[in-house]
């Protein structure tokens, strides 16, 4: 039971209070839905790996202003250069996503998104661990318990 909750962790870790999304197929464990994501998650990487590329926004130049007194006579400040941000991108991000959804696709298992469960809904059915992934309907949603793991509850059903 524990090694299931430690590894959900990392689903639990990149959603906050709105919707989970994770690999999906209805009667697989969690704990065999992790290791085949970490499977996929390394082959993608091996496939397209990082490549950082470093990049700049451009430059802003922002003009002097003019100032001119009562009698028409003017002067001008200086403008001056804002350099651009710099920032990294992982070109191969959008690649290495793709090749691990087809490879999570291969497998069986296919991404869903879950909203968080709303107060009435949890107080509805008793607290406990998703071990089993559950069947879905339009209605299943999620519960984030104070030690990461989740319990996913679809109306009608138990689990």
């Amino acid at each position: 039971m524990k090694t299931q909750l430690a590894l959900l962790i990392p689903i639990l870790t990149l959603m906050s209070c709105g919707p989970m999304s994770l690999y999906y197929r209805e009667g697989e464990s969690v704990s065999r839905l992790q290791a085949e994501t970490t499977a996929c998650q390394v082959a993608a990487l091996k496939d397209a790996p990082v490549a950082n590329q470093i990049r700049q926004t451009p430059p802003t130049y922002w003009p002097g202003r003019t100032y001119c007194d009562g009698n028409g006579r003017c002067h001008r400040t200086a403008g001056w250069w804002e350099p651009g941000r710099i920032y990294t991108v992982d070109v191969n991000k959008g690649l290495r996503n793709t090749v691990e959804a087809q490879c999570m696709a291969e497998k069986g298992f296919r991404p869903v998104s879950l909203p968080p469960c709303k107060s009435g809904v949890k107080s509805s059915v008793p607290p406990g661990r998703t071990t089993t992934l559950p069947p879905l309907s339009p209605q299943s949603c999620f519960v984030k318990f104070d030690d990461g793991s989740l319990q996913i509850i679809t109306p009608g059903q138990s689990g």
